[in-house]
């Protein structure tokens, strides 16, 4: 349980923020474009618009993850005064502001974008900026890995106007150093003291291929991103420069909440987070934090995660578990192998220790000088491997170390004494390489699981989902119940969510795949004949495939080209994205298209997607109506209150026809009763209907009790009150079909007169049938009839 400091602090800004809508300004979307959405998300339901990031970011940047300039609102999306102007009109349709903020890198991809980065290029360590910069400046110059993989790349760069040019990119030339090559000018026939190569070679720093790159870099990057340089938020001066324009909006009452990116990626997550508490009291303060099955957030000074610790539970619940052994047999089928999960993400971890992340391998094994450099990097990749959870927070978490050791030593017994040698120094909060390894590891983790091995372990995909567990088959119900009932005790202000922009399929996509849990036999019998007629050499991948484009189906044939290459690349097996393999990539291109040409696998994907959408529909009401009521603040991903089909980024950023929405809402609120069918409007019925109560009548939802269902079809129900608001929604929709419906099964509701917000159906209370209950909808919320009455008008 919280201190009562801390839980104070969050029952207050928890009361304030009911629940958001996260869109996605970007500079096809600006400021103006998200200002005239205000009143649609009054209607809806919403207290707060969650936005992308604000700040400055590179030029063209479709996300604002790669913030050049922390001074400036984005000129692209309308500046200073679009902001203003979007503050303005949220307030006149009385809601509030969550902003996203980037405090563990910079975007550097266009040098002259971001003053500090050129300045830092031209002055090296001189510049005020170098300290602002993770940069291991002892190594020598400063690498920037932008040169093609030939030896002769550098005879492309030119001098131009008093900067060296490679191409497009642009990069400063450091004070004396131009000798010979005249005001704007330059010769690059390799003669004389002042070629581009010579003045290339005076620099502070030194133009490579990204091969390279990868290797040697000398700067710590988000992930594998080299466009991005880690920053030194630990430092008071860099905290300040890059943080001072979003707390002065805090501090003028301009912005409600502020959400953390990436955390786990800083030098020292709790002393960041304690310094932002102090410099944003009252801010509604949400981290985006990864947890492991069974990890707790630390007693950090936030009000919670942004979420994706509610979607793995949420969407288990529908997920027929007892299918776990013939999906394993299926997948033991299709690949020729059994496949450990264990064994799977530690090869992968250590592939993206030793390859993609060896620059910052070699820097944390320079740490450890008394163990051979072999030596410290194969102990310190085995360790970030093995580690269970994204990272260790110091003091704390050493437990998770120890565990990292032992099966660290358990697979690689011949490292013993280096193991241990490293291991002695991790346990040292002072030590600097027990400071820099967590940095590592969670980078180790994001990278070999969520982008590598979600994408090479295919047996049952819904699960592979950020945040999730794809070793756990589902969330029985009473796990879930325990998990919420622990979430209102200690993180009642969290957010809770389905979709975001990082997710790697959109929430009605992973609904309808749930269907698959319940029709083991009959998708085995599918996929079997399908991955025959259209073979593909990794049959891992085509699994993973052929579960996308029924989860998506219909889609557009473009997006599914671009989804199967994303995805392949990221699997790292038939082919990458360092090495793309032609062939492989052809053959998987064909397979996509004979989805659409070849007339009987066209006919037949298309029946049975058919087939099992009601079912996804069901599920997707389910999932989303647990999401909103259950303990936390809800989260509404641009569009996802209709129907959304969408896959991994850039795929869930596709534009959003809010007029279409709009015009739903309108409808709904006239009275229409929709059907649960293609239009999506009972989506939106019940997510507006939700939202509403929740922000109307907060004094409804501010506890949590599982309300029991009784007889033969009471595994098939989840339902919990919140205080006075019940949630009841279907599970294992075509299982309960198959038994016959709810028959006498029944719900045991307070013993007072209740309105489905949904129906407007009343209900006696006590024990009540679900089959009158769930007659015409999959989902229902039960409100005090006289609340509701109240709320309505």
């Amino acid at each position: 349980m919280p201190d009562t400091r801390t839980g104070d602090r969050r029952a207050k800004t928890g009361d304030r923020v009911g629940a958001t809508y996260r869109v996605q300004v970007r500079p096809g979307f600006d400021l103006d474009a998200t200002a005239g959405l205000a009143g649609y998300l009054a209607d809806l339901g919403v207290t707060h618009l969650y936005s992308a990031p604000l700040l400055t970011a590179t030029p063209g940047s479709a996300h604002g993850y790669d913030v050049v300039d922390h001074r400036t609102v984005n000129p692209e999306l309308g500046g200073e005064a679009g902001r203003v102007r979007l503050v303005r009109a949220l307030r006149a349709a009385g809601l509030g502001l969550v902003v996203d903020i980037v405090p563990n890198h910079a975007g550097v991809a266009q040098p002259a974008a971001n003053p500090a980065w050129w300045d830092v290029l031209r002055r090296g360590r001189a510049s005020a900026y170098a300290r602002w910069f993770d940069i291991d400046w002892d190594r020598g110059r400063l690498l920037l890995p932008v040169l093609a993989d030939a030896p002769d790349a550098l005879d492309d760069l030119k001098i131009v106007d008093g900067e060296l040019r490679y191409h497009e990119h642009r990069f400063p030339i450091a004070d004396g150093t131009a000798e010979g090559t005249g005001e704007g000018a330059g010769d690059a026939d390799g003669t004389g003291d002042g070629t581009a190569r010579e003045v290339h070679d005076r620099q502070h720093y030194e133009l490579v291929s990204w091969r390279r790159g990868d290797r040697e870099l000398t700067y710590r990057r988000f992930f594998a991103v080299s466009d991005l340089a880690g920053l030194r938020v630990e430092d008071p001066e860099v905290f300040a420069a890059t943080h001072a324009e979003v707390l002065r909006w805090a501090a003028a009452g301009e912005v409600d909440g502020i959400r953390v990116d990436h955390p786990d990626g800083l030098r020292d997550p709790a002393g960041y987070l304690a310094r932002l508490r102090a410099a944003a009291p009252d801010a509604w303060l949400l981290v985006e934090k990864i947890l492991e099955y069974g990890e707790e957030l630390p007693d950090w000074p936030v009000d919670g995660t942004t979420g994706y610790d509610a979607l793995a539970p949420v969407g288990g619940l529908f997920v027929d578990g007892s299918a776990e052994g013939d999906f394993t047999a299926l997948d033991t089928r299709l690949t020729g192998h059994r496949t450990s999960w264990s064994d799977l993400i530690h090869d992968t971890k250590l592939e993206a220790a030793t390859r993609l992340l060896a620059a910052e391998l070699t820097r944390l094994a320079a740490l450890a000088p008394e163990l051979e450099p072999a030596e410290a990097r194969a102990a310190l990749a085995e360790l970030a491997a093995c580690f269970p959870v994204y990272r260790g927070y110091p003091p704390h978490g050493a437990r998770h170390l120890a565990d990292a050791r032992s099966e660290a030593g358990r697979r690689r017994p011949d490292l013993t004494a280096a193991l241990d040698a490293v291991t002695r120094r991790l346990r040292d909060p002072d030590d600097e390489l027990g400071q820099r390894f967590p940095q590592l590891s969670g980078a180790v983790m994001a990278k070999g699981v969520e982008d590598t091995a979600y994408y090479r372990w295919s047996r049952f995909v819904a699960l592979n989902e950020v945040g999730g567990s794809p070793a756990h088959f589902g969330t029985p119900l009473a796990e879930f119940h325990r998990f919420a009932a622990a979430r209102q005790a200690r993180w009642p202000a969290a957010m809770t969510t389905l979709s975001t922009h990082d997710t790697k399929r959109g929430e009605d996509v992973r609904a309808r795949l749930a269907a698959l849990s319940e029709l083991p036999e009959r998708w085995a019998e599918l996929v079997t004949r399908w991955t025959a007629a259209a073979p593909l050499p990794d049959p891992a991948f085509a699994h993973l495939l052929w579960q996308t484009a029924v989860g998506a189906w219909p889609i557009e044939r473009e997006r599914l080209h671009a989804y199967a290459e994303k995805a392949a690349r990221e699997a790292s097996v038939a082919t990458s994205w360092a090495d793309p393999d032609p062939g492989f990539e052809h053959a998987m291109h064909a397979l996509v298209d004979r989805m659409y040409d070849d007339p009987e696998l066209h006919a037949e994907l298309t029946a049975f997607a058919a087939e099992i959408t009601p079912a996804g529909w069901s599920n997707s009401l389910g999932q989303k109506l647990v999401q909103l009521a259950m303990p936390g603040v809800p989260d509404t991903y641009q569009g996802t209150e209709l129907w959304e089909n969408s896959l991994v980024d850039p795929d869930n950023r596709r534009p959003v026809d809010f007029a279409v929405r709009r015009e739903l809402l309108a409808r709904l609120d006239a009275g229409r009763q929709p059907a649960v069918d293609a239009e999506g409007a009972a989506k939106l019925l019940v997510v507006s209907r939700t939202l509403r109560l929740r922000r109307d009548r907060p004094e409804l939802f501010t506890g949590y009790r599982p309300v029991p269902a009784r007889g033969p079809a009471a595994a098939h129900a989840v339902a919990f009150d919140r205080g006075g608001a019940v949630a009841v929604a279907t599970r294992l929709p075509l299982g309960l079909a198959r038994a016959g419906g709810w028959g006498d099964t029944t719900l045991s509701l307070p013993v007072h007169e209740l309105t489905d917000l949904f129906t407007g159906r009343v209900y006696g209370g006590g024990e009540t049938p679900l089959a009158d209950l769930l007659a015409t909808c999959p989902v229902a919320l039960l409100a005090p009839t006289a609340e509701f009455v109240e709320a309505a008008s």
